[in-house]
């Protein structure tokens, strides 16, 4: 009676790491697009608020 015991090795580990890579790369794009999607605004905020930066050289 001769029986060979093969270990398989436990990917178990390997996967979640996987797993939690591309959900870290699927939040990661998420949050870019979102960034890219209020770029107008921002643009328009910071060109308001320079237009409204007025300096008073000479008060009377």
């Amino acid at each position: 009676m001769n029986s060979e015991n093969v270990q398989k090795k436990d990917y178990f580990w390997f996967y979640v790491a996987g797993l939690a890579i591309v959900l870290v790369g699927v939040i990661a794009m998420v949050k870019m697009s979102e960034n890219e999607k209020y770029d107008p605004i921002r643009q328009q905020l910071d060109e308001e608020a320079s237009k409204m930066n007025i300096r008073v050289l000479k008060q009377y």
